[in-house]
């Protein structure tokens, strides 16, 4: 588990892939995974089969968010907003803003929609929505180390999850971001933006879009220093379940899990976390435009 290899100058905030230190053995029973990121069609099936409202559609607690003016507690979700010019690039939120009425169905706010799009993984879940989903489907989200493991696609120590070139004989294995970050995606993975799934070549074991388009929750709680506890018993781990608690110093008393995979905003310019075993983090209350999810469940025995 972790990065093996990666190149520095490959992300200008080093600091963003520390926590993916130090390299690891762990070991992994069999497990299935879903070949695909949950789509908008799935998720339109369980939420007009259980009447289903997620997060970013209830209105905020004002004892969640102590001090906020009641006017702006209202239901929305995190949306990519690209500036129109070059920014700072420690100031994220130059390019997110909170926009009231976004949600699954209108990812981008209000006048969005999903029609037309039911093939692209859903977005503008939080952590909550995912597990629910996946309780529904009679499976679970995946543990960081599942989600390693099924990246890998049998590729020990691979920089990406098809090989250590990023464009195999100039072809493009994912949806990243391409152009100027955060001002102008070029597209020229072909797409700007999201993408339905499965439009990439799947791994060695099948699964599609293990790298970009969506980062996906998985089931574990965010700690930097997950990894070397790990490493530090000098043993292997056997199929560990991440930390009891979470601790984020970005966002210290949030309850943060895992996230992994990057999405369509990853490029070299600000974040690589295109590559396996570098790690991502969400905040569980939170939705956005570019985290979606996949489902795992244990073989019948």
């Amino acid at each position: 588990m972790g990065i093996a290899g990666l190149d520095p100058s490959m992300c200008s905030l080093r600091s963003r892939t520390d926590d993916a230190s130090p390299i690891h053995r762990v070991r992994v029973h069999g497990f299935w995974m879903d070949a695909r990121e949950t789509t908008n069609a799935q998720f339109a099936a369980f939420v007009d089969a259980t009447g289903y409202r997620t997060i970013a559609e209830r209105t905020p607690r004002t004892e969640d968010f102590p001090g906020v003016p009641p006017e702006y507690l209202v239901p929305g979700a995190l949306v990519f907003s690209p500036p129109p010019a070059s920014v700072d690039l420690g100031n994220v939120q130059a390019w997110w803003r909170y926009v009231p009425g976004a949600y699954w169905r209108q990812p981008l706010g209000p006048g969005s929609t999903i029609t037309g799009r039911e093939n692209e993984p859903v977005t503008q879940v939080a952590y909550a929505d995912a597990a629910a989903f996946a309780s529904w489907s009679g499976k679970r989200l995946p543990t960081e180390t599942e989600w390693e493991f099924a990246a890998r696609g049998g590729l020990t120590g691979a920089t990406f999850t098809w090989g250590d070139s990023l464009q195999p004989e100039g072809k493009w294995m994912t949806n990243i971001f391409q152009g100027h970050f955060p001002d102008q995606d070029s597209g020229a993975d072909g797409f700007s933006g999201i993408a339905p799934t499965g439009r990439y070549p799947a791994n060695g074991y099948g699964l599609f879009d293990m790298t970009g388009n969506v980062w996906e929750w998985c089931s574990d709680w965010y700690r930097p220093d997950t990894y070397t506890q790990q490493a530090v018993s000098g043993t292997v781990a056997q199929d560990p379940l991440g930390p009891s608690t979470s601790y984020d110093p970005d966002q210290p008393g949030a309850s943060v899990r895992v996230q992994r995979g990057g999405s369509f905003l990853c490029t070299a310019q600000y974040c690589t976390r295109y590559v396996v075993g570098t790690r991502g983090k969400g905040e569980v209350d939170t939705a956005s435009n570019h985290v979606g999810f996949r489902c795992v469940r244990l073989p019948e025995r």
